[in-house]
This record gives C-alpha cells, structure tokens and sequence, in this order.
C-alpha cells in the first residue's frame, strides 16, 4: 500500500504542470492493469522491468514509458515521449491492453471447458470403476445380455426332427447293405490291437462314412483295442478344409494367434503373449478323424498332416513367445515347449482313382475298396428305408428307383421326395381323423431325432415316384440293357470312369461300295482319339479273320450317345459290330466284350476290370468277355454274370456269335485253356463257369489300374 500512496502523492504534487485529460487517461489505465493483474502482481511486474520509479514519478511521460514496459514486457524502454506523442502512445498501450484482455477472456474460458471435461472424466471414471465393481460381483452378464441368452435357449426349446436322411441311416453294421469285403477289411484294420491308417475308395453313396463311423463304436466294444468307451469320431469335409500360409488360421492342425492379429484375447494382446488354438487333430486325439473327399485337400496341407502322423503331436512356433516371461500361463507354456498331443487313427475317404492320391500319404495307409451298388442292393437300401419310415412301397417302387441311380444316399433321398408327396396325398385323411386312428394303431418312431416322434403309416405308390422322377427331371442312370435276343451290327462293351463301369453301345452298319476300292470307314469324332486308332486296329484284323478288303465296303462304327472313350479298351467290341454288318451275323444281346484289340488278333489286358463287371450286371448281362490276362483282377462274387476269359478274336467271336451258349461251352470246357498265369484255381473257375454259366471266375480279387473304353 506504500507504494500506492508515493504515486497517489506525486499525482497530487503538479496538477499544473500536467495535462488533466492525460493523466486521467494513464491513472485509468494502471487501474485497469491493476484489475488485469493484481495490485500486488503488478507491482513485482513494474519491480522487474524497473517500471516503479517511473510509475512515482511526477511526469506524466514518464508514467507513460512505464506504462509502454509494463504492458509490453520491454525494460529495455528508455526514451520517454514527447508530449505531442503521448496520445498515439496511449493509443498503443490501450489496443494491447485490449489484446491481453482478450487473451485472458480466451483462457479463462478454455480453462473453465478444461476444468468441465476433467469433470466429466472423473465421474466417467467412477462410473466404470463402480460398473467392475457390479461386475465382479455380479459376473460379465448385464441384462441385455442375459435377455439374448434367453432368446436362445427358447429357440434350442424349439425342435422340428432330424433330417429325414439321418432317420433313413443304417445304425447298425447288419443293416449295412453289400460290401462285405470291404466292411470285413475296414474292420480288421480299425478293431484291432494295432490299428492302421486307412483310405478308402469307392463311387459316393456306398456307406463309406457309415461304416466308418460303426467301426469304431465296434472297436470300442471290445477289450484289446487302444479306444477308450470316450473315443471320438472326428469328421470333417476335406473341400472344406482351408489354411493361412502364415499359420493364422489352420483349422485341422491347429495355429498362433499372435497378439497383434486381430482376434487375440485382450488380456494376452496386451502383454504380447501368443496362444495356440488346437485343432481337428486334437480333438480326434484318442480317436479316429475321418476326412471325406481327401483326394480334395491342399497338398502343402496334406504334408504337413503327414508329419503330424509321424510324431503324433503338433508343435506350434511363434516369435512373440517368451520361455523367460513369467507372465505366460502354463498351458500355453506346455503347448509351445511340448506340442499338443494328436495320436489318432485316419480314416481318408475319397472318390479319386488310387494314382491320383499322394504316394507319400498311400504309403502311411492301408487301403480298402468300396464296389459300386448292385440294382438288388439298391432295392434293398430302399425297402429298409421305407420299413424305417414306416411305410409300404407299392409293388415296382424300389425296383424303380434302383434303375435310376447306382447310389444308396441318391436312392434314399428319392424315396424320401416319394414320402413327402404319399404324405401330402393323405394329409386330408389324417385331419379328417381315419387315418389319424390308423397311425396310432400301426405307427412307427424316427430314431434320427433326440426325442422319438410318431410317424403315421403311408403307402408310396408308383404315381408318387414317377412324380419326383418328373420334377427332378432324372435319367434312368442305365439306358442300354441286355436282351436274351440276338442282333446285327450291335454289340456291348464296357467303361469305366472313377470306380463306375458302365455299359457302350457300339453299332455298326456295312454297305458295298459304289465302286471297289473306293470305300469309306466312319467313325463318330466325338468319341475321342483312342477309340478311332481301336477302329484302325480293328479293320486290320476284320480283314485278317474275314478276307474282306474294307477298301471295298462303306462302314460306319457309332458309339451310341457320344460317349467319349478315353483307352483302347473297345477294340475287340469294335472288330465284332464290324465282323457282324459285314458278316450279317447275328451278335449275342447278353454278351458285353472288354479288351484292347492287337493287328495280330489277340485281345490285349485292359484296365478296370473289377468295375466293369459290375457295370455289366447293373445293365442285365450275363456273360461278360475279358482278356485272359485280367483273369487274375476278377472279383470272387458277382452273382449273375459269368467272367469268359478269351486269349484271341477268334475265340471270341465263336462265343458272341453263338445262339446257345450254354451248350457251346459245355462242349469246349475240355478244350477251353486260360492263360498260365491264371494258374490251376482260374482253370477250375472256368470249368466250372462251363457247367454253370452263372457261377463266377472264382480268381482272387485284386485292384485293376483304372481304364475305360
């Protein structure tokens, strides 16, 4: 305050020598930075700019300079003005009061948004801090959460049935239809003290998975094998089956969620700890881990599955794991320093030939071959179906539908169609109550669903199905059929494509040539390159056995329906349609002929022996003509068709152009030799195929390489 009143005092001293209006202009002005600053703020300011002395002074210039340092910060200031100058002086000093006035209203009021924010922080903060506090009490659930919670478990409350498919599938190995063989070889590999890897082939439809599947619910069963009663049946679509390069995501094997992909857990993110998740193989671990369509998977994927096959563990590796970090909990300590256990048995299922399938991973495996559907098991399937539906088929129904596919899960899937349609047809019946009453008294149960449900009693008759066949606009899966009857210029041979034979109409015609010498052989292009040199060999030969020039003859050869023909398979088919319309012989309608055809005349071994047999009796022939060579790869049952081994054409035509066979090969029995590598179990088989044309080659069975034609 004795500052104050000094300078009080000095404006008093010479109120003459001073202008009035100045000086009241300057005491305004220190009034008002005294506001802006404090009365005891601006003095320590004017004290350390050497603006006090000034400030008592009483000349009002000099009052001025220590208004000039003392508002911008200038000691350096020395020359008071002029008189005449303290006007303009002032009008300076009194704009950059007029900025710091500003500047001060500016903070004051960014200081008072600060000061709100900070306090909206804190209560934020203390809102969360009591919301982890409810939580740790209560548990991560709010009621949103718990209001989805129960959304879901009133949808898992609401149930339809299980898939009229899954109803419709064997649950028993009994009820397994055909595939004797492969069921006796699948088991004994799986139920057995030292169970192997296997992969299995066969056309889709023919139970692979199912008998899979039972195979080991009866491994389990018994006291020597390694399956524990909690054995898993892990299985997975090998199509499906996706992996990162990076090991981010591999779904069979397992991978490494390092923390900085987007997924990993936060409180392992944050403290830059990888997890390993396990995969197909550990859960299969102790199991089996069946892979449909493994012809489909990844070839890196397929190696790396190997190894795992080898060391029966998946190791995981990642540059973020710390063995020192003490922060790293024990599971995933234990899963980087000593991998995830994956000891399981293999089973790979798949629809591609042998040779298209990894050696290194056939070499792992046992492998056990599935036959294509006989129409008689086809039947079969159907009518156990059905007896599970609890329905009856009209008489024809099952015999239908065998002819229309060779699949047991395509045969099942159109009874099911024929089922829907029978139980719409009668569904005015069951509300009108008659036939409501008669469920109850002949009802049956789904043993598909969780919980059984009753099943009212249907007829499915014929209309039904062809209904189905109509809108699903099928074909019968066999066009060309067999015939006790006898044709010129007509012959059957076989295919093959996959593990599916299937039967080749091949038809000839023969007309003399308008001028010798000038005649034109023709064959349809579509059937492929392989099939037009079978044609070539075979005019060889027709001139070799016939003494026909064909130069002199207009013949045109048609594989009926386009059919490409991939080997060489059809040329003895070929020499007999040509022999027959040149010959106007008659050929054989039951009689299906395999076998390459050489310029000598001998019929050459062939591929795809095995299937094709069976693609002969799916079209009702009886005998079926193979090279002697393939006598060996004959399956040891395939009821109603009898196997004729033949070394030549000339053998061959005796039996194709024969109008009784039967009596034919009684008579030639004696005389009647296979080759010596057939041995003398193939030469009893043939012996005793000649005094009973329907009992099979009784050879060992063995996988042919695949062929066609």
């Amino acid at each position: 305050m004795g500052f104050w009143r000094k300078w009080a005092r000095a404006e008093s001293r010479a109120p003459g020598e001073r202008d009035d209006k100045l000086r009241r202009r300057v005491n305004a002005l220190f009034s008002l930075l005294s506001d802006v600053y404090g009365r005891e703020k601006l003095v320590l300011k004017a004290g350390k700019l050497d603006a006090l002395d000034l400030m008592q002074s009483p000349d009002v210039r000099e009052q001025v300079l220590a208004l000039e340092r003392i508002v911008f910060e200038d000691p350096t200031l020395e020359e008071c003005p002029s008189r005449h100058e303290l006007p303009g002086v002032l009008d300076e000093i009194e704009e950059a009061i007029a900025d710091i006035l500003a500047r001060r209203d500016v903070e004051e009021r960014l200081e008072q948004r600060i000061a709100e924010k900070m306090q909206e922080r804190h209560e934020e903060y203390v809102k969360e801090l009591k919301l982890q506090v409810l939580r740790e009490d209560s548990g991560p659930d709010n009621a949103i959460t718990l209001k989805k919670y129960a959304e879901l478990e009133k949808l898992e409350q609401r149930k339809l049935t299980a898939s009229i498919l899954k109803s419709m599938r064997p649950t028993s190995i009994d009820e397994v239809v055909g595939q004797e063989s492969a069921k006796k070889a699948l088991f004994s590999k799986i139920a057995s003290p030292f169970p192997q890897h296997v992969l299995v082939y066969g056309p889709p439809g023919v139970g692979k998975t199912t008998v899979a599947r039972l195979a080991l619910e009866y491994a389990k069963t018994l006291p020597f094998t390694p399956f524990d009663p909690e054995a898993k049946f892990v299985e997975v679509d090998g199509t499906t089956l996706r992996w990162d390069p990076r090991e981010v995501t591999n779904p069979l094997l397992g991978s490494v969620h390092d923390p900085i992909y987007q997924g990993a857990r936060r409180d392992f993110a944050e403290a830059s700890i990888p997890e390993p998740k396990t995969g197909l193989v550990t859960e299969a671990h102790g199991g089996v881990l069946f892979i449909d369509e493994i012809g489909e998977m990844d070839p890196i994927l397929q190696n790396k599955l190997l190894k795992v096959l080898e060391d029966k563990r998946v190791y995981f590796d990642s540059s973020y794991y710390d063995p020192n970090d003490p922060n790293v909990p024990k599971y995933i300590r234990k899963l980087f320093e000593e991998g995830a256990p994956a000891d399981f048995v293999l089973i790979g299922a798949t629809t591609r030939d042998p040779s298209e399938i990894s050696p290194a991973l056939r070499s792992r495996c046992a492998e056990v071959f599935f036959d294509p559907l006989t129409p008689k098991e086809v039947e079969t399937i159907v009518r156990q179906a059905a007896a599970r539906l609890n329905a009856t088929l009209e008489e024809g129904v099952a015999e239908l539908i065998s002819e229309y596919t060779v699949e047991g899960r395509k045969a099942t899937t159109l009874l099911a169609d024929a089922y829907g349609l029978a139980l719409h047809d009668m569904q005015g019946e069951v509300i009108g109550g008659e036939a409501a009453r008669m469920g109850q008294a002949e009802s049956g149960t789904s043993e598909g669903s969780d919980e059984a449900i009753s099943l009212p009693r249907v007829h499915i008759r014929m209309e039904h199905l062809l209904e189905v066949i109509r809108t699903a606009r099928l074909a019968p899966s066999v066009v060309a059929k067999g015939s006790s009857s006898m044709e010129v210029g007509h012959v059957f041979g076989l295919g093959v494509a996959g593990f599916l034979g299937s039967v080749l109409e091949i038809e000839a015609v023969a007309f003399k040539a308008r001028e010798p010498g000038k005649g034109q052989l023709r064959f349809n292009q579509t059937a492929g390159s392989m099939a037009k040199d079978s044609v070539f060999n075979a005019a060889s030969v027709v001139r070799r056995v016939t003494g026909e020039d064909l130069s002199d003859w207009d013949v045109h050869v048609n594989v009926v329906g386009g059919g490409r023909i991939d080997g060489p398979s059809a040329g003895a088919a070929v020499v007999l349609a040509i022999v027959s319309a040149l010959q106007d012989r008659p050929i054989r309608q039951d009689i299906a002929v395999t076998g390459e055809i050489s310029i000598q005349g001998r019929i050459k071994p062939v591929g795809g022996v095995y299937e094709k047999l069976f693609g002969a009796k799916q079209a009702g022939i009886s005998y079926v003509l193979v090279p002697e060579k393939n006598a060996l790869e004959l399956p040891k049952h395939v009821s109603g068709v009898t196997a004729i081994p033949v070394r030549t054409i000339e053998e061959a035509m005796e039996i194709a152009f024969s109008s009784d066979l039967d009596s034919f090969l009684a008579h030639r029995r004696e005389e009647f030799r296979p080759a010596a590598a057939v041995g003398a179990q193939a030469v009893e088989g043939v012996r005793r195929g000649a005094d009973d044309p329907k009992f099979p080659l009784d050879a060992p069975a063995r996988r042919p390489v695949q062929g066609s034609g």
